[in-house]
């Protein structure tokens, strides 16, 4: 049950009272604190279970930042998209900055193992010197309208956030947001998980062959 809170909270627009009032209509009186906790208590370890089986990432990567408000205060998001539709990786920062994109492009590299050969960002002045130093073999590609893909892509973060209460820290920001990436990476077909399940149900039953994992 705790699973299936969980992967209702990062799939559909539900904030966390919507989780606790299904549960009480099955007879699992939860309380929406405990469905918080669940969720980041979780997520994180759902996500590293589907680590192995997860698609190795394309050589061309999109990366924007894009906003949050976090407690009231606008906080930066890094997201960064290969020419799949995967998403990469996700960072929450207070700061737009060389130290912010050195921190999600390490982050990112030493998580997956993988070096693009190009990288496509919007015109910010701190990528260039960032990604000489980290992927110096990597095309830095910057021209107008070619970092539509992730632009574009942030609008499925936004929906998913529309619905919440409001975001009250950076660490539970950043699980969340992770969270949604996960969420987004498995529908989309980048994990070879139940891949002889109908599309349907295909979530549900990775969720499910995961929490056996964990």
């Amino acid at each position: 049950m705790i699973v299936v809170a969980v992967r209702w909270y990062l799939r559909y627009n539900l904030s966390y009272r919507d989780v606790e009032e299904l549960l009480a209509e099955r007879g699992v009186e939860v309380d929406h604190v405990t469905v918080f906790r669940w969720v980041q208590r979780f997520t994180p370890l759902l996500a590293d279970a589907a680590r192995f089986a997860r698609h190795s990432p394309g050589d061309r990567w999109f990366v924007d930042e894009t906003y949050v408000k976090v407690n009231g205060v606008w906080r930066y998001v890094y997201r960064a998209i290969d020419q799949h539709g995967q998403v990469i990786d996700v960072l929450v920062s207070a700061r737009r900055d060389a130290a912010a994109a050195r921190r999600f492009f390490q982050k990112a590299l030493r998580m997956l193992k993988v070096t693009p050969s190009e990288v496509v960002t919007d015109a910010a002045p701190v990528y260039p010197a960032v990604l000489d130093d980290l992927i110096p073999s990597a095309w830095h590609h910057v021209e107008r309208h070619a970092n539509n893909p992730i632009e574009a892509d942030h609008s499925q973060l936004k929906h998913r956030l529309r619905p919440m209460r409001g975001l009250r820290t950076d660490q539970t920001a950043q699980v969340i947001i992770a969270g949604h990436a996960f969420m987004q990476n498995l529908r989309r077909g980048h994990y070879e998980l139940t891949v002889d399940v109908p599309t349907a149900k295909r979530v549900g039953a990775a969720f499910t062959e995961l929490a056996h994992a964990i």
